[in-house]
């Protein structure tokens, strides 16, 4: 059984049509990136797919449970879409750390908040993540006091204590500059290395192509190509998706 499947998405903001029909499905342990042209609908998706949008139409299973289905009311329910959340971790452009809290603390509060574990696991927890990330050493600095890299890692870290099934990222290093975007791109090829369920919008494309299982290329709203990235960059099928791969 897949971990994800998405049947028929679809999502218009007035009468611009950002999502047409979109179907995919991933295996647990696989890493997925979504790539395309800015304004293909890919943030969209990533957005859908935490329920930080609604899709207009279309279904969103997780394990097999039906998470959303835009036929049935009772599962676009805001106390339902709260608890599915859950299902996602997310890490976004700019890193969306609480400025108040240390490196730690901004790890640890989500855990506190959800209330299903002792303040001495919670930690241990936060603390390992923080070696995960290579940030041991920094757990009692504050937002401002870490570098834009480093602030992305405490972010993947906090997205990560909650244990998802899917880890999604929203284009992780456009806020970066080339030197910290590869101390970010080194933490998520680690993840993905330990089989860590991921979904990634990115435009670094030797990237994608060297940490993903699977491609999806979007334009225009539509999933044109999806495939292995041999696949998709070596021998796409698409006339658009081959203009797209000559470009870069």
């Amino acid at each position: 059984m897949s971990i994800l499947e998405v049947k028929n998405l679809s999502k218009k903001f007035e009468n611009t049509e950002v999502l047409n029909d979109i179907n995919f499905t991933m295996e647990e342990g696989e890493t997925v990136s979504i790539i395309g042209s800015s304004g293909s609908g890919k943030t969209t998706l990533l957005r859908c797919l935490n329920f930080l949008e609604t899709p207009d139409t279309g279904i969103i299973s997780v394990k097999g449970d039906v998470l959303l289905d835009s036929d049935d009311p009772s599962t676009l329910s805001e106390n339902n879409i709260r608890h599915k959340r859950q299902h996602f971790g997310l890490v976004f452009q700019q890193f969306n750390l609480f400025p108040q809290y240390t490196a730690l603390e901004n790890i640890m509060l989500a855990p506190r908040l959800k209330g299903e574990s002792s303040e001495a696991e919670i930690r241990e927890r936060a603390l390992k993540l923080l070696d995960l990330m290579g940030l041991s050493d920094r757990s009692e600095n504050y937002p401002h006091q870490l570098s834009g890299g480093q602030q992305q890692r405490v972010a993947i870290a906090r997205a990560l204590a909650l244990q998802p099934d899917i880890l999604c990222f929203d284009e992780p290093t456009s806020a970066l500059d080339p030197e910290l975007t590869g101390e970010v791109l080194k933490v998520i090829k680690r993840l993905a290395m330990k089989k860590t369920t991921m979904i990634i919008v990115t435009h670094e494309m030797a990237f994608a192509r060297d940490v993903s299982d699977q491609i999806l290329f979007m334009d225009s709203g539509i999933i044109l190509e999806r495939g292995t990235p041999d696949k998709v960059f070596g021998n796409p099928e698409n006339e658009r998706t081959k203009q797209f791969v000559q470009a870069i």
